[in-house]
């Protein structure tokens, strides 16, 4: 049975306005997300990994870097979905420019593309099913840390949870929390923490 920890990254200044997508720019965390990271290191000071795994973006490389005090591999199926027209806006900004691209997503982001020109739901929970496959190989009992993001840690527990893609919103990933699942050797998938300071 190999435990993973899926971490979100600390705050940036962009999730501290509004929740502007940040997407693929690639932009630190603040002092408050650094914070947040040293946090996670506490509550997660009692458990040994036996592989710490990051986005490529910075927020996420740092805040497992921090969070785990050891050696973090970058895995580019582990970045953050790209949101086309979205990115550096927030919601409320890009639904009044295009209001038809966030309908067609909420309706179906399996098949509809994030921002009219991003990636769609379906390329995003098969890169990240992919990855966590490969690493299931590599780690098939034991614990690992993976950083990601909020938009593709969704997507993917939607995924496994079999809940329709739509349906990812529903699902919380705060800055720096912790969603801890299983996956056992006949491939299963078990949410056992969602949202979780432990």
């Amino acid at each position: 049975m190999l435990n993973v920890y899926l971490l979100r990254h600390g705050q940036t200044a962009w999730n501290a306005d509004n929740n502007r997508y940040c997407g693929r720019t690639d932009i630190p965390l603040t002092a408050k997300g650094i914070q947040q990271a040293e946090a996670v290191r506490e509550q997660l000071k009692g458990i040994e990994f036996d592989g710490v795994y990051s986005s490529p973006l910075e927020r996420a490389f740092m805040t497992a870097n921090i969070a785990s005090g050891a050696y973090v591999k970058k895995d580019e199926r582990l970045i953050e979905a790209d949101f086309g027209g979205w990115e550096h806006k927030t919601k409320e900004e890009f639904i009044a420019e295009a209001p038809e691209h966030w309908h067609r997503w909420m309706e179906d982001p399996y098949t509809h593309r994030a921002g009219g020109s991003g990636e769609s739901g379906r390329e995003i929970v098969e890169r990240v099913d992919a990855f966590f496959s490969d690493v299931h190989r590599k780690h098939p009992s034991g614990n690992i840390l993976v950083a990601a993001h909020n938009g593709v840690n969704r997507l993917f527990l939607a995924y496994k949870l079999g809940m329709p893609l739509r349906n990812y919103r529903m699902l919380v990933q705060e800055n720096a929390s912790v969603t801890m699942f299983t996956l056992d050797a006949g491939g299963g998938f078990t949410l056992q923490h969602l949202n979780a300071k432990f």
